[in-house]
């Protein structure tokens, strides 16, 4: 659910130019059966959380779409337009629904409706912390979103290694051509505009057969990732991960996986 609220916040933070204010606000709601059946999800308790931004709204038209893979409002090269989309997938996942109410020139909020749970049923499901694995290799990131390439290199430093970026698929071919040894893992996003990532890992296996590859998308494993699997990288993580499945997955293609 990070991922969710990060996604919304940078869509805030962008709707703003200049400056801003952004307003959270957390309540208990109950959907009717006249919602529930709008939204496709059950009846009953649910947590609300209210993000609400001042910035320059959305007509009715991009309102609708929003939420469709690759519809952005971006120019071009800031961005793929799968950060909504996958906040739209996400809470789905979770079984929960999300609200827009936006005005041209009067600011944007977006509603979560997420399934309430008993204390004691949270914290029964609460998981066991996995355990994080620290390396000291040298790693280059690949992803055209800022925010992911600003959260994934603090995190990758915090596990111990060197973090070079790389906004593009181009501008990793690039990287990698000057310097085909300078990496001991590329972690390479799927879905990028210029080059993405399987264009991208076709070339740098061709500059460097042995390069250790983990394609890294906020969509599911599916055939056209298992065809980019298959032509070399050494495995596939989907986004939002965890801090620990992404150190045990770095380790395992380092380690022993296949290059």
């Amino acid at each position: 659910m990070e991922q969710v609220f990060v996604n919304i916040f940078i869509n805030a933070w962008q709707s703003m130019p200049g400056e801003g204010k952004v307003y959270i606000e957390t309540d208990n709601s109950t959907v009717t059966e006249k919602v529930a059946s709008a939204h496709g999800v059950a009846t009953g308790e649910y947590v609300k959380i209210s993000i609400t931004d001042t910035g320059v709204g959305m007509d009715e038209a991009t309102r609708e779409r929003i939420f469709e893979p690759f519809f952005t409002t971006k120019e071009m090269g800031r961005g793929t337009g799968l950060g909504l989309a996958s906040v739209y997938g996400i809470i789905k996942n979770h079984d929960g629904f999300i609200d827009v109410k936006s005005e041209k020139g009067r600011g944007t909020t977006f509603t979560v409706y997420l399934p309430a749970v008993s204390l004691e049923m949270a914290v029964k499901e609460i998981p066991e912390r996995g355990k994080i694995v620290m390396g000291t290799e040298t790693i280059l990131l690949v992803d055209d979103e800022d925010m992911i390439l600003g959260v994934g290199s603090e995190t990758l430093k915090k596990l111990g290694y060197t973090v070079i970026i790389a906004r593009n698929g181009k501008e990793a071919v690039d990287i990698v051509r000057d310097a085909p040894d300078r990496f001991d893992l590329i972690i390479l996003d799927m879905i990028m505009p210029e080059m993405g990532g399987g264009e991208a890992l076709k070339i740098i296996k061709s500059i460097k057969p042995d390069a250790k590859i983990l394609l890294a998308s906020g969509y599911s494993l599916h055939a056209t990732a298992n065809e980019i699997i298959n032509e070399g990288s050494g495995g596939f993580i989907q986004k939002p991960f965890s801090i620990e499945d992404l150190s045990k997955k770095i380790r395992e293609i380092l380690t022993d996986g296949p290059s």
